[in-house]
């Protein structure tokens, strides 16, 4: 699928004319054909796409996985039938044209705005309850481990990214909205070909795709951002590798190297995000072990660490989550291979598996203070995209860094604009039994506060400084002034961290 360099444009146009969009494809489904389709089955649809129209006939042909008259084919993508054929794309029979390749439309919504594209991929498996098998070198479309982790990347304009393993490029595109050269790497290459072909329906210059494992390709350069989902299941690997998933290094070491090389390849004050799974140990809590892969680099780069685990499985539903996406399910292989992925779950040691994100930050050039780590389990609803959350821990972090006490005492703060007040008691009480302070955006993290806080928190509007208001409320309660600055200060730098309060 070598396509030529007129190719993708002409097909973008036949895309443009036929009004294919995901807006349009969704009010031609409608909302249950919509929803059906999300579930993998068809039948919805195909009944609400029956009037030959271009759009109908390119969501028939690519969305549904069904054939199309040849002449309605060539009506939706004019003059191009033929070449998309010779290019591995289309399938042509007699009187008839099927998909070789998924070619869907993309709404990418992050925090730089909508963008619209189209995405080539492999068809996706398992339509209608068919067997849900793949080659080992699938080539995976939209999916929500790529929708994830586009969310979690921080969209603010830079000089160059890094999209670490990319597939067929969903990342590379979100990131080529706001980076001024992306560089996107595989080891697939039919990856490499899709990627490209990506890069060029979508107009894209500005996309470099390499091949090679992992940093290979890119080896003595730096980016400013580094954005990767990176082949992380863990398994004993007794059968062919599913390159998509399967990256041939034995439990999580893919995931542990990419964390140890990754600050080597960021400029000063650049990201690394990362999608992840990772071992939960016998006798060892996760967040220890995840600790020890985040210690400075042999050539002494340190970056700022914010690690979330979100979710957490049991080796049994781990391995039925994977044989499920494999097409293993209901297959003679079934339980030999469910047993002996548990027996060497329990032979490693591995009592869990858990997900989530890692947020690497090279340190700035002349950054005060030693690097933070922050490592938490947050299994909770967030905001998506949750990108601007983590940028703003790495504000409030520098921000934190450079205010000693001293300066904290004189800072002023101010109250999240999303933050609200709960009080919690009986009804009719005089005086709440707790109050907490809860955040609408980002984390929605709640933060159990007493008198003093509340009344503190609730005063930051940037008017007077911490001090000021500490000396207030000692006043004010009959309290110590120094004993409650004492007391209230790391309370304060806790509150700034969080993204209650604000510099």
């Amino acid at each position: 699928m070598s396509a030529s360099a007129e190719l993708p444009h002409r097909l973008r146009d036949a895309l443009v004319a036929a009004g294919f969009t995901v807006d349009a494809v969704a009010e031609l489904l409608g909302s249950t054909a919509h929803a059906a389709l999300a579930r993998n089955q068809t039948a919805p649809g195909l009944a609400r796409t029956r009037d030959g129209s271009p759009l109908a006939t390119l969501t028939r042909l690519f969305l549904l996985q069904t054939a199309v008259p040849a002449s309605a084919a060539e009506q939706a993508l004019p003059g191009l039938v033929d070449r998309l054929a010779v290019e591995g794309i289309l399938e042509a029979g007699v009187g008839e044209v099927r998909a070789r390749l998924d070619c869907r439309p993309y709404a990418a919504p992050d925090a730089a705005g909508d963008h619209d594209f189209w995405v080539v991929s492999d068809l996706t498996p398992g339509l209608d309850g068919a067997p849900n098998v793949v080659s080992t070198d699938h080539v995976l479309g939209i999916s929500s481990a790529s929708t994830s982790l586009a969310q979690l990347t921080i969209r603010d304009d830079v000089a160059s990214a890094l999209d670490l393993g990319t597939g067929c490029g969903v990342q590379a595109l979100h990131l080529a909205t706001h980076a001024g050269r992306v560089v996107a790497t595989d080891v697939n290459p039919r990856a490499l070909r899709i990627a490209r072909l990506n890069a060029a329906l979508n107009d894209l210059g500005t996309v470099e795709v390499r091949d090679g494992s992992y940093f290979e390709p890119v080896r003595g350069e730096q980016f400013d951002l580094i954005a990767t989902n990176p082949p992380f299941v863990i398994s004993p690997g007794t059968r062919e590798r599913l390159v998509y998933r399967d990256s041939g290094l034995p439990g999580d070491r893919v995931v542990e190297d990419i964390v140890r090389t990754a600050p080597g390849h960021l400029v000063p004050g650049g990201w690394c995000q990362v999608l992840a799974n990772w071992v939960i140990a016998r006798g060892t809590p996760w967040d220890e072990r995840l600790a020890s892969w985040l210690e400075p680099s042999a050539d002494g780069v340190a970056c700022d660490a914010f690690v979330v685990q979100r979710e957490v499985l049991d080796p049994a539903a781990y391995v039925e989550l994977w044989l499920a996406d494999e097409g293993a399910t209901g297959t003679p292989e079934y339980l030999r291979r469910y047993d002996t992925w548990l027996s060497w779950f329990a032979e490693q040691g591995i009592e869990g598996v858990g997900f989530g994100w890692i947020n690497l930050r090279r340190r700035p050039d002349g950054a005060p203070g030693s690097p933070v780590t922050r490592l938490e389990e947050w299994p909770y609803d967030v905001e998506q995209p949750i990108a601007p959350a983590v940028a703003a821990w790495g504000h409030a972090i520098d921000d934190l860094a450079a205010l000693d006490d001293t300066a904290l005492l004189g800072a002023r703060l101010r109250v999240r604009a999303d933050v609200r007040q709960e009080n919690v008691g009986a009804p009719g009480a005089s005086d709440p039994e707790a109050i907490v302070l809860r955040q609408q955006r980002g984390f929605r993290r709640g933060h159990a506060a007493d008198t003093v806080t509340a009344g503190l928190v609730g005063a930051c509007d940037g008017d007077l400084s911490v001090g000021q208001l500490l000396d207030a409320l000692a006043q004010l309660l009959d309290e110590d002034a120094a004993g409650l600055r004492a007391t209230y200060l790391p309370v304060v730098r806790g509150l700034v961290a969080d993204g209650f309060l604000e510099v």
